[in-house]
């Protein structure tokens, strides 16, 4: 067993590594290079639309956010750093990622057989007819391989030897509240439209009053069918586990990592209603999608202030 001095004054002790530590990095690795490849490439043609997911520097770094560190987690694994950090990192990105796998299966293969509007790479469509890009292909993949690395990450985690003095102990509860409050917080914006299409106020030509006229706006994430709406169970489920699970986690630095993948899965999806809503004219953000952003910004918080509870030598 070796001690590890990254910490001084925590206690901090690794020991036993399996191989399959290095194996969860390497996946981790390829779900981040295939994510950052997605960003590019025609993601989808929805009705003669060609849709791109990185369509100007702003789109980019929104869609980027997720692979940057998943790539950073995975390289730390590959060299076998601080390894339950990564770990928790990688099972519960992979428990979000099965969701998100689901719902995008779903836009590339099924959204067709009940055509309707929807909100695709910052564009408002009806998906009367799609074909799939290499941009789709790619995404789908890094999803699958998120998933893959996540339950890798389960199998190895009680042989890997990783603790510490328990630095975090005293305000588990408080921090598990928090981040409770959070998880709820954020299913409950995702169960409608981050950004949504306005109402028009029409004037009866008649009657001279002004009428309220409701559009078909973007589907909710619990509104959609079949693999959708099992994919937007399992992710609302997932939150909430997850939210509850993190801040329970030892070493400390494992719930750093559980926090952390909660963190940019939920920022990135509050930055993503936040894009849709600048990029097309349709569309105008919603105080769910601020919900979500919020939220998001809340788990950042909650990260870093799990990362600064540390003892003092």
């Amino acid at each position: 067993m070796r001690r590890s001095g990254t910490l001084a004054g925590e206690g901090l002790v690794v020991g036993t590594v399996p191989p399959g530590v290095r194996v969860v990095g390497i996946l981790l690795v390829l779900a981040a290079l295939a994510g950052a490849a997605s960003a590019f490439p025609t993601y989808l043609e929805v009705g003669g639309r060609t849709l791109v997911q990185a369509g100007s520097i702003g789109e980019a770094l929104v869609v980027l956010l997720v692979p940057v560190v998943t790539a950073a987690m995975g390289v730390s694994l590959a060299r076998q750093v601080l390894p339950k950090l990564g770990l928790a990192y990688a099972a519960v990105a992979g428990a979000l990622a099965l969701g998100q796998l689901l719902i995008e299966v779903y836009r590339g293969r099924s959204s067709v057989d009940r055509p309707g509007v929807e909100v695709f790479a910052g564009e408002r469509v009806l998906t009367s007819g799609i074909e799939i890009g290499p941009g789709w292909v790619l995404g789908v993949v890094a999803l699958a391989l998120t998933v893959l690395a996540g339950g890798v990450a389960v199998a190895v985690w009680g042989r890997t030897v990783m603790d510490d003095g328990g630095a975090l102990d005293a305000v588990r509860g408080p921090l598990g509240g928090a981040s409770l409050l959070l998880g709820a917080g954020t299913v409950l914006c995702l169960t409608l439209p981050a950004a949504d299409v306005p109402d028009d106020l029409v004037t009866d030509p008649i009657s001279g009053l002004e009428v309220v006229v409701t559009r078909e706006g973007p589907q909710a994430l619990l509104e959609r069918p079949g693999l959708a709406l099992l994919g937007g169970l399992l992710l609302a489920g997932a939150l909430v586990l997850c939210s509850v699970v993190a801040p329970s986690l030892r070493p400390r630095l494992a719930a750093v990592g559980a926090l952390l993948a909660i963190a940019v899965t939920v920022l990135s999806l509050g930055l993503s209603g936040l894009r849709d809503a600048v990029v097309s004219d349709d569309l105008d953000w919603t105080l769910p999608g601020a919900g979500l952003l919020v939220a998001g910004l809340g788990f950042v918080a909650l990260t870093a202030l799990t990362w600064r509870l540390r003892r003092r030598t």
